[in-house]
């Protein structure tokens, strides 16, 4: 499978098959989605403007947006209610996880959380073996918690999200936040890796079960 990382909390996760999937398309937050996107479905979080505009991807996607079990092309899909906010969604409402099913992968999208970890929730989350995590704070989880997730569900290969780039107008906090935490610990399982691109293509073979690494992906700023 392919992730292509649109910026914020946006990517597209196309399958060997060729199906495809949005999640969390933005609109303008200092910078916009490139323009041309298509797609099979698009998934969200919740309706604020940073995470649902959905008519800026082409292709008559099918939309995904509630709690529930869902398939699209082979792709299964899953829907978990949590919490925008630590106070049980009393300020910013409520969030929905995603989790993928791609060639064989659990690709877990945790859109705007929250809530803090609870084992309740990691259980309904279990397994994943690529996850994508909000790490800016303000609006979602801290560089903190968002390691406590990571520590705890164990995946593979994390992705970061939400955070600030140039550009981008909301308050959160840049991506090293998160990453220094890693860095510090000097611990042999997990590696911190900034790549110079904005996309990255996954297989079974590249899962470990004894390592976690830390993937940073350029913004894509160009859709071809």
């Amino acid at each position: 499978m392919k992730i292509r990382y649109l910026g914020h909390s946006c990517f597209v996760l196309t399958e060997s098959t060729g199906t495809s999937i949005v999640t969390d398309p933005y609109g303008d937050i200092g910078f916009t989605l490139p323009q041309g996107i298509t797609a099979d479905a698009v998934t969200v979080s919740h309706s604020h403007y940073d995470h649902c505009n959905v008519a800026a991807v082409g292709g008559n996607p099918a939309v995904f947006d509630r709690e529930g079990q869902y398939e699209i092309g082979g792709v299964g899909i899953t829907a978990i209610k949590c919490y925008h906010d630590d106070e049980e969604g009393h300020r910013r409402g409520q969030n929905l996880i995603f989790k993928f099913r791609m060639d064989g992968l659990e690709v877990c999208h945790l859109g705007d959380i929250g809530e803090e970890c609870s084992s309740a929730l990691i259980e309904k989350l279990l397994p994943v073996h690529v996850l994508l995590i909000p790490v800016g704070g303000t609006y979602t989880i801290d560089s903190e918690q968002a390691k406590e997730y990571v520590d705890r569900l164990m995946p593979s290969i994390v992705i970061p999200m939400h955070y600030k780039v140039k550009g981008l107008d909301l308050d959160v906090d840049k991506v090293n936040e998160f990453t220094d935490l890693f860095d510090d610990e000097e611990v042999e399982e997990e590696e911190v890796v900034e790549l110079e691109r904005s996309e990255l293509e996954l297989s079974r073979d590249d899962i470990s079960e004894d390592t976690t690494k830390i993937i940073v992906l350029e913004r894509c700023k160009e859709w071809n």
